[in-house]
């Protein structure tokens, strides 16, 4: 270090090295590594290339253990529990902000591309089929499901969805096979419950069925269901369990199922 010191170690100008390497090893070397790392990038691309050609982009390969779509609802709430006092706007603000946010994408305004929707009855039908996945049908239409199928839960006529009298909606949906939607709940509490869907009915149509996925149904609109509460007991707590009865579902499967909890204040 004496005749030099780091100065020396980075670059010797009588032997002309860099590091402890001459110019031309330093081209070997760097030429070397870029040919291996060329290697190796290139067996990484061939393997995700290969395994890609096994995948359908449209389906899952392996189905064993899926289970049906789990039932589902709006509005948004924390832990499931809904609270608010009916003379307080700003209680439920956010519950009615949610369904309103949620439900805009059904309506009639936004339906009228017959190149992407398409009617599909005015009462219930079977399942339908509408090509395989992998075919070349391309993209499927969608049915048109209008909000007013709600009636009382579609916000139309109530823009609270309920909520500031004390009577709360619930808009449910499933991506699955469902039939008809059953609660169970603090018996003598929850009081009479209303039932809003496609032709006045409380279940989900079958013709919606299945959902292609994005790619293939990307303006597909799920049925709807509106869940009216018109007479809940006041101040206090009240469990709510809905549960969905169809193909793919088990009776006390824990599959279709959701709680909710309400507690309207006075």
């Amino acid at each position: 270090m004496a005749d030099g010191g780091w100065r020396k170690t980075l670059w010797d100008p009588e032997t002309r090295e860099f590091i402890g390497r001459t110019r031309e090893r330093w081209l070997k070397i760097s030429v070397f590594y870029v040919i291996f790392y060329t290697f190796l990038s290139g067996i990484l691309i061939g393997t995700i290339q290969v395994l890609l050609m096994t995948l359908s982009a449209y389906k899952p390969k392996y189905q064993d253990r899926i289970v049906p779509s789990g039932l589902s609802f709006l509005p948004y709430a924390t832990n499931f529990d809904i609270i608010f006092k009916k003379d307080d706007p700003s209680s439920y603000e956010a519950y009615v902000e949610s369904l309103k946010k949620f439900i805009e994408q059904y309506n009639d305004e936004k339906q009228t591309d017959d190149r992407k929707f398409e009617d599909c009855g005015a009462i219930p039908k079977s399942y339908t089929e509408r090509g395989e996945l992998d075919s070349n049908v391309g993209q499927r239409k969608s049915c048109r499901f209008s909000r007013s199928e709600l009636q009382g839960c579609s916000g139309e006529i109530d823009t609270t969805f309920g909520f500031k009298e004390g009577k709360p909606c619930l808009i449910v949906k499933s991506n699955s096979l469902p039939d008809a939607l059953k609660r169970e709940e603090d018996k003598g509490k929850i009081g009479e419950i209303k039932y809003f869907g496609f032709a006045g009915r409380g279940g989900f149509p079958l013709q919606y069925y299945p959902y292609y996925g994005k790619m293939l149904h990307p303006n597909y609109l799920q049925p709807l269901v509106g869940v009216k509460f018109t007479n809940l007991t006041m101040n206090k707590e009240l469990k709510v369990e809905c549960r969905v009865y169809g193909g793919g579902y088990e009776k006390d499967s824990r599959h279709g199922v959701f709680y909710v909890h309400f507690t309207v204040k006075q």
